[in-house]
């Protein structure tokens, strides 16, 4: 008997003329998914930005062979790397979602349309670039992300510094 009154309770509802939105509270379970929150949104964007910045020192290495500029990049990349760790984790996506099913770090056109050479000027902009926009991001997010964020904003403000700026 549940198990008819449940599969009939959509049909029931549809002959009605109800929406199951009028039948229930919260959100409407056959509208399809939800939209991702403000804060997802915000979050998935300092994901693309970190990539981003991890992508722009891994061209400025590439570029180079092992000198005193690359080794001094390789620890301020792995610094973005663990940061670009830190946001995923923070990350929830739902399972069956194409984002589930494993995107790639970078977009596969992402390598050829990079500059052959990064200088040391375009990693402090973009370093403080980095920072400022964490910054701004911190009001609209709760306050546990908003200490990453925080602490992530803090790391690239030191990057700047040891870029020479």
């Amino acid at each position: 008997m549940l198990l008819a009154s449940a599969t009939a309770l959509p049909v029931l509802l549809a002959t009605a003329g109800c929406r199951s939105s009028e039948a229930f509270t919260g959100p409407d379970p056959l509208a399809g998914r939800p939209r991702p929150s403000p804060e997802v949104i915000t979050l998935q964007a300092a994901i693309a930005a970190e990539q981003t910045m991890i992508q722009l020192y891994k061209t400025a290495i590439d570029g180079n062979s092992v000198t005193a500029r690359s080794r001094r990049l390789q620890p301020l990349l792995a610094q973005h790397e663990q940061h670009l760790v830190q946001l995923r984790a923070r990350l929830v996506i739902p399972p069956g979602t194409p984002e589930a099913q494993g995107s790639p770090t970078t977009s596969p056109g992402a390598a050829s349309t990079a500059p052959v050479r990064v200088t040391t000027a375009r990693l402090r902009a973009a370093e403080r670039a980095s920072a400022a926009s964490m910054v701004q991001r911190l009001a609209t997010v709760e306050p546990a992300l908003a200490q990453l964020f925080a602490s992530i904003a803090a790391s690239d403000a030191t990057h700047a510094m040891a870029l020479g700026g």
